[in-house]
């Protein structure tokens, strides 16, 4: 499982190239990234790149990342020898507590070096080595997920910015129509062809269209800020978003296969490859820990000199004649040490077996989220269809009474009510041509095949 896990963080890496080729300083001001994004529009790709270096989730898993390769090195010393360097320095005093008559005192000095290396411990330093690094991978592999969410989010935010304008958009024709109608019915009622309470539910009709204009207004400033939070922006400044354009036809969206996207997604889902790596991490922790009940073999060896000034030899002569050094070789075995290594074994037996559940569920999950976006993506499409078809048949309706309401055969109550289905038609329409690019563009986030490079969200 190793070389998929290896697989998920290379394609996700490659994927990224675009966005993280010139690595960013950790420490580099959020006004500096501010000031990159007023330099002009933030389309879909730029917001992109910001969110890939900016979002504090990226941020706090590329801490964990460091965090675990840090435990690496910290395993990698237990295998290697060490090496220190000491000199103790000592006064002593006669029994009169002075150096006056009566009295004596002397100064020594003892300098040396020792050394000690790890010969055999039943291999628990290894294992606890491999399972550091198998760490450092399951981390690396969130650090993937975590980007590719974090793009999804961006995506998802651009996508919700864009169905807030095409409702607002579905809004303003509508006030437009609705105003349009009532400059009609003015010179109507001041022709006497109509009564002057069609005009009166007309400016009403008018001042709820412009009613939904403003909250529509309100949603779209809502959805900025949603990305502001995302890219992590400053929320004092102002900021152009460009939403991509999508295609409301459902015959541009790709065809997919259910069982084709759960094989991709077990294979590609870099948290899938980060909990199977924690699966492998924790037998080797079993391991390790099962090592505890074996012997353990050390080497150490020092070598030193002394001086004392109460010798007649100078302080060379005294540090070449009196050094030495030994070498030793010590051998423990735990006899009975309290149940401590037997406790130790079966805390690892149950992480192991949490890892495992884990992994389960994760791939439980994972198989429900594919399931979910493709049965999601299949409802869209006939939403789309349906919805085209309101809009068409809701037109011809609007103009149809429009016409009946002139020629007099109509009432205002059946032109508002033909305008407010053409209404409700559009907005479905812009609800499902958004949702249907959203789940077609965005697939390969449930598969794990996400290219942050490559979003494509305009057909």
């Amino acid at each position: 499982m190793a070389e998929r896990a290896l697989f998920v963080l290379w394609t996700t890496t490659a994927a990224c190239a675009v966005v993280t080729a010139v690595p960013f300083p950790r420490a580099r001001a959020q006004s500096a990234v501010v000031m990159d994004t007023l330099s002009g529009p933030i389309d879909l790709q730029k917001a992109v790149a910001i969110a890939l270096r900016q979002n504090t989730s990226i941020r706090q898993s590329e801490n964990a990342v460091s965090s675990s390769a840090a435990t690496v090195d910290s395993r990698k010393g237990v295998l290697q020898p060490s090496l220190s360097l000491t000199t103790s320095t000592a006064r002593s005093v006669g029994r009169s507590g002075s150096t006056t008559t009566g009295g004596s005192s002397a100064t020594s000095l003892s300098p040396g070096v020792s050394s000690s290396f790890l010969v055999f411990d039943g291999k628990r330093s290894v294992n606890q080595l491999r399972q550091a690094r198998l760490d450092v991978l399951a981390s690396t592999s969130d650090l993937a997920r975590t980007r590719q969410t974090v793009v999804f989010t961006v995506a998802s935010d651009y996508l919700t910015l864009a169905t807030a304008q095409g409702q607002l958009a579905v809004q303003r024709e509508n006030l437009a129509a609705q105003e349009a109608q009532e400059a009609q019915l003015q010179m109507l009622v001041k022709a006497g062809a109509n009564s002057i309470s069609d005009l009166y539910t007309q400016q009403s009709n008018t001042e709820n269209a412009r009613a939904n204009v403003i909250s529509a207004e309100h949603d779209v400033e809502l959805a900025k800020i949603a990305v502001i939070q995302t890219l992590q922006l400053d929320p004092r400044r102002s900021y152009h978003f460009v939403v991509p354009t999508v295609s409301t036809a459902a015959s541009d969206v790709r065809h997919y296969d259910l069982d084709s996207l759960l094989s991709r997604a077990f294979w590609a889902r870099a948290d899938l490859a980060a909990e199977q790596t924690r699966v492998d991490a924790s037998v080797l922790g079993l391991r390790a820990a099962q090592a505890g009940k074996s012997p353990s073999v050390s080497v150490t060896s020092s070598y030193a000199a002394s001086y004392t000034s109460t010798a007649t030899s100078n302080l060379t002569d005294q540090l070449n004649q009196n050094r030495g050094g030994s070498v030793s070789l010590g051998v423990s075995l735990p006899i009975f040490d309290l149940g401590s290594a037997a406790v130790t074994v079966q805390q690892a037996r149950l992480q192991e077996e949490n890892a495992r559940l884990t992994l389960a569920s994760q791939r439980q999950t994972v198989a429900l989220e594919v399931r979910r976006a493709y049965l999601t993506l299949e409802s869209t499409r006939q939403q789309v269809s349906v919805a085209l078809a309101q809009q068409k048949a809701a037109d011809l309706a609007v103009s149809s009474t429009q016409a009946r309401y002139v020629a007099g055969t109509s009432t205002l109550l059946e032109l508002t009510q033909a305008r407010a289905n053409l209404v409700q038609a559009a907005t479905a329409v812009v609800n499902a041509g958004n949702s249907l690019a959203f789940q077609d563009a965005l697939m390969s986030y449930y598969t794990g095949e996400l290219d942050p490079g490559a979003i494509v969200l305009v057909r």
